[in-house]
């Protein structure tokens, strides 16, 4: 049985157990769907746990790391549980003051049982953390494997294939080195999808961040594995059965944070896999034999709707939150804790605070409205876990009924966009984690469904109003129709690309402890990739796991080099032409030494691009912009001059006032007569740059040769890495923060 082991930014067992369906890669997509992570907050639960039961909890696990850590020390975060979840979540955080170090971190528990399923903690400094790490990566994978079966009791698990683990951003030189490992739960040789660990390890051994998902409680029961279908059968089911439909599908530039629609051809087939035994497809929570025809497009309005509101205020978002929120009960009061105004996808939103407080304790989150139409934007109803007398009922609504409810309340709270959305093409579906049908209504631009952007409704079985998804994708440009490439030739790419994975897949929202065997299509090799039906190929616009890259050779510089290649600070290009020792230029010096200063992350909030530029030639579109407008916030770059000189050579006289700058010395090394270069080039050297120079070199930072400090020679890639790790290490031991 050949078993496909895919690699990307996310793992597939995250996918499946998040239930995440990945536009053109799967063969099911929903129609836009959101992804929802909004937690219930709770002020204490059915249950009182208490912070000394945490802390006693926490450190029966680790008893000798936290041993001398006081219960003053530790602070409950609070109480939650997510929507599809019936356990109730407590977290602890502590932060402690050891030798003038700062540690901190948190725990997540889960259940009754109070076991531990998230942990993270900032260890104190130790320089031996840092690059060149005190163990190796085989040695880490030990560390990790040990803790997995020693202090976390599990077994059955299998180390995943190397990903990188923060895959939009670059690891800085002032952190611990970290090696991450996940680990996936096996049965009979198949992954079990929504059981997995994940383990990180900095460099010198120690474990500073674990989480789990384990499964339900009890003993789950599985598929027999030697009765599964053979892969061929299933792509040859799949592809006797499969359709395409022209579709937008609304993607965000990791760069500038700005959404665009792309026609996309994706499968129409809407189905999360196959069953492995009997070949059934698994649509929605359910298996059937046959796949049913695809629905007409019906919009849900002709007309535009006037607007819930005009002049819609914070005090008119809070009276209107009150009105939704308000309860018939003595014993509940209902606090309206904050009203805050940002903006998302150049629309201003209301974010209403609330909590129901009672007796023994409360649960609270918050809803969103429209500032300018007063439309309720996103809603989820906590009324349901309160502890009041309801009226109980027998009548139940049916699936069709549960629409005529879920567009009444469209109308009603989210009017002013409904007329570009359709009838649900697919559903509704009954999900037993709440007891509510789930009703979808997806957009519709130019007769063309729009994947990315839907509005999403859950009725309960009584027909009240549990959720409320509708926050919208405003766009300017939509692509034309015209000139996109036939629908079969596109259906051949489709068949060409086709895989299968087999996984052990559970319903969570079912009480059913049971995994049954699936085969989940994929149509390319890489995660996130889609079909561009203008181009005719397959694109992908999101960070992809790199490729290993050749390692680069040289006689002093080699292991630093490679390491700034991998830890995404350094770029280059083709590694076999690569000459680390020629001549750096200044755009190439900056990047290096910021990234290893901080953090830059692929991904960025559209504001940090309307920062005023520094420079003339470096603006918002550059590649350098953020790096640049960084080193100039720190003063590592002054505003001498308009232009900042990216092509011209980095001299070691330049790299020392960088460096320099860069530890916050600048005033120091300004009282420039008060130092005394010992190097015989030392007339060479400008008057004003003196002070930076013997700093860089009592320091250990840049120093001469030969009692010449050579300030106008030309840094090379190989000094600049060597040195650079020098910087990092006394910013580190500075405790400096950028």
């Amino acid at each position: 049985m050949k078993y496909v082991k895919r690699t990307g930014v996310v793992t597939l067992s995250t996918l499946l157990s998040l239930g995440v369906l990945v536009p053109g890669v799967s063969a099911e997509t929903s129609e836009g769907e959101k992804q929802e992570d909004v937690k219930i907050e709770i002020l204490s639960a059915e249950k009182d746990v208490t912070k000394e039961d945490l802390v006693e909890r926490f450190k029966e696990m680790f008893p000798e790391r936290y041993e001398t850590f006081k219960d003053a020390e530790f602070r409950l975060e609070g109480r939650h549980l997510y929507p599809e979840e019936d356990v109730v979540r407590y977290g602890l955080d502590f932060n402690k003051q050891v030798d003038g170090d700062f540690l901190h971190g948190s725990i997540s528990f889960v259940g009754e049982e109070l076991k531990i399923d998230h942990f993270y903690y900032q260890p104190p400094k130790e320089s031996h953390v840092l690059f060149p790490e005190a163990i190796s990566k085989k040695e880490a994978e030990e560390a990790a494997i040990e803790f997995l079966e020693e202090k976390l009791g599990e077994s059955g698990y299998e180390l995943e294939d190397e990903q990188n683990y923060y895959p939009y951003r670059n690891q800085a030189l002032t952190e611990p080195v970290r090696y991450n490992f996940s680990f996936n739960k096996m049965k009979d040789d198949v992954p079990v999808s929504d059981q997995y660990v994940h383990i990180e390890v900095i460099g010198n051994g120690e474990v500073v961040q674990f989480s789990r998902r384990a499964a339900q409680q009890g003993t789950p029961t599985y598929d027999d594995v030697s009765k599964v279908l053979s892969e061929e059968e299933v792509v040859n089911q799949i592809k006797e059965n499969l359709k395409l439909g022209l579709r937008y599908d609304i993607q965000r530039d990791q760069e500038t944070g700005e959404r665009s629609a792309k026609l996309v051809y994706q499968s129409t087939m809407d189905i999360r896999g196959v069953d492995a035994i009997s070949g059934d497809w698994k649509k929605n929570d359910e298996f059937v034999e046959e796949l049913p025809e695809e629905k007409e497009i019906t919009m849900v309005v002709d007309e535009p709707l006037e607007p819930t509101a005009e002049d819609f205020s914070k005090e008119a978002a809070k009276e209107q939150a009150q009105e939704l929120l308000a309860v018939d009960s003595e014993d509940i009061e209902l606090v309206i804790e904050s009203v805050r105004e940002h903006e998302r996808d150049g629309e201003k939103i209301y974010d209403v605070r609330y909590m129901y407080q009672y007796d023994r304790g409360g649960r609270g989150t918050s809803i969103e409205f429209d500032a300018e139409t007063g439309d309720l934007r996103s809603y989820r109803d906590v009324k349901h876990d309160l502890p009041m007398d309801r009226e109980e009922t027998d009548e139940e609504i049916t699936s069709e009924e549960a629409v005529e409810k879920a567009v009444g309340y469209l109308k009603e709270y989210a009017p002013s966009m409904l007329h570009q959305y359709a009838m649900p093409v697919e559903g509704p579906f009954l999900e037993d984690f709440d007891e509510a049908y789930h009703v979808s209504f997806p957009r519709v631009k130019n007769g063309v469904l729009v994947s990315g952007d839907s509005m999403s409704v859950r009725v309960a079985k009584d027909g009240s109003l549990v959720h409320l998804d509708a926050r919208t994708v405003k766009l300017e440009e939509w692509p034309s129709l015209e000139d996109v490439v036939p629908k079969e030739e596109a259906k051949e790419s489709f068949i060409d690309e086709l895989m299968v994975e087999l996984s052990y897949v559970q319903d969570r929202s079912t009480e059913d402890n049971h995994y049954d065997l699936l085969y989940r299509p994929f149509y390319h090799e890489e995660v996130g990739s889609y079909f561009d039906a203008k181009d005719g190929e397959w694109k992908n616009e999101r960070p992809q796991e790199k490729e290993q890259q050749t390692t680069i050779s040289h006689p002093w510089a080699e292991k630093e080099l490679n390491y700034l290649i991998g830890a995404d600070i350094l770029n280059v290009e083709d590694p076999e032409t690569f000459d680390a020792d020629s001549a750096i230029t200044k755009g190439q010096g900056i990047e290096v030494i910021m990234k290893s200063l901080t953090h830059f992350y692929n991904d960025h909030y559209p504001e940090e691009r309307k920062m005023p530029k520094t420079f003339d030639n470096i603006g918002a579109d550059h590649p350098l912009y953020e790096i640049v407008e960084r080193a100039a916030e720190m003063g590592v770059l002054t505003e001498e001059n308009d232009s900042f000189p990216l092509d011209e050579k980095l001299t070691r006289e330049e790299l020392a006032v960088w460096y320099v700058r860069a530890l916050n010395l600048d005033r120091a090394a300004e009282y420039s007569d008060i130092y005394d270069l010992d190097f015989k080039d030392a007339s060479e050297v400008e008057a004003e740059n003196v002070g930076y120079v013997a700093l860089a070199d009592a320091l250990g930072l840049l120093q001469g040769n030969h009692n010449q400090f050579n300030p106008d020679g030309e840094v090379t890639f190989a000094q600049l890495a060597v040195s650079n790790i020098r910087l990092a290490k006394q910013a580190y031991e500075e405790d400096l923060r950028y």
